[in-house]
C-alpha cells in the first residue's frame, strides 16, 4: 500500500534547479533509500516529502490526502504526530538532558510531564542509551547523541521516519550501530522510513533504493515494485 506519493515535484533555489519533476511512491512499512552524490537534490526531496518545504510545482500526498498545499501549522502538526525527522547532526537541545530532549515532542503535543518522561526513558532504553538519560549532549559521544535523536524522532510513534544522512557525522562502526538500531526499532513499529544517503553501505540497509542525479530519479528505478525484504540487518 502506498503511504506517501510525489508527483511532478519541482523545486529550485534561485536559478539553480534542485528537483526537476520528481515522482515516486513510498510503500507502507518499507525502508526506502534515496541515494546520489552531494548536491543532487535528495535532501530537498526529503524536505518536500516531510512538509518542511513546499514544492514550487507538483503534488505531495500522504495517505491519499494532499499535504503540500497545507498551511505551515497543518504541516507542523503532521511532523509532530505522523512524521518523525532525524537529521545528520541530531540537533539536540544542548541545555536539555537526553531524557528531556526525547520527551520534548510529547510535551509540545500536550502530554503530561511524567508520562512524557516515562515514554522518553522507554525509548532511550529501546535504542540502547538508557544510561545517558540524565546527561546533556556535551557529555555524550556522537553515537549516543544520534541514538537520542533517533529516540526523539520515534517517541511519538510516527507512521513515517525521514532520515537525512543519519550517520554522516559518525565513524563507520558507530554508524553501523546506529543503523542497526534504526532498522530494528522501525521494523518492530512497522514505521515507514525514507532514508537519504550518499553512502552505498547505508543504502544497503534499505528494502529498496532509488538513485537521484541532477534532480531527477533514475527512471529505471523509480517504479512502485513491492519491496522484497530487508537487507543488511
Amino acid at each position: 500500500m502506498t503511504i506517501l506519493q510525489a508527483r511532478g515535484v519541482v523545486r529550485s533555489y534561485g536559478q539553480t534547479p534542485a528537483l526537476r519533476g520528481v515522482s515516486l511512491d513510498v510503500h507502507e512499512g518499507e525502508i526506502l533509500a534515496v541515494t546520489g552524490p552531494s548536491g543532487c537534490g535528495k535532501s530537498t526531496l526529503l524536505h518536500c516529502l516531510a512538509g518542511i518545504m513546499r514544492p514550487q510545482e507538483g503534488e505531495i500526498h500522504y495517505r491519499g490526502q494532499r499535504i503540500d498545499t497545507g498551511s505551515e501549522s497543518v504541516r507542523s502538526k503532521l511532523r509532530r504526530t505522523e512524521f518523525g525527522v532525524l537529521f545528520q547532526f541530531g540537533q539536540l537541545v544542548m541545555e536539555l538532558t537526553a531524557a528531556e530532549n526525547v520527551a520534548l515532542p510529547l510535551l509540545l503535543a500536550g502530554t503530561g510531564r511524567r508520562e512524557a518522561r516515562t515514554a522518553a526513558l522507554t525509548w532511550l532504553d529501546r535504542v540502547g542509551v538508557a544510561d545517558v538519560a540524565d546527561n546533556r549532549p556535551g557529555q555524550m559521544s556522537g553515537g549516543q547523541q544520534q541514538r537520542c535523536a533517533l529516540a526523539r524522532a520515534l517517541v511519538t510513534e510516527p507512521r513515517v521516519l525521514f532520515a537525512d544522512e543519519p550517520t554522516g557525522a559518525l565513524d563507520t562502526l558507530t554508524g553501523e550501530q546506529v543503523l542497526g538500531q534504526l532498522v530494528r526499532v522501525t521494523h518492530e513499529q512497522r514505521t515507514t522510513v525514507v532514508l537519504v544517503t550518499h553512502e552505498p553501505r547505508v543504502a544497503g540497509y534499505a528494502d529498496r533504493e532509488l538513485t537521484m542525479r541532477d534532480g531527477v530519479l533514475d527512471e529505471t528505478e523509480a517504479g512502485i515494485a513491492v519491496p522484497s525484504g530487508r537487507h543488511g540487518r
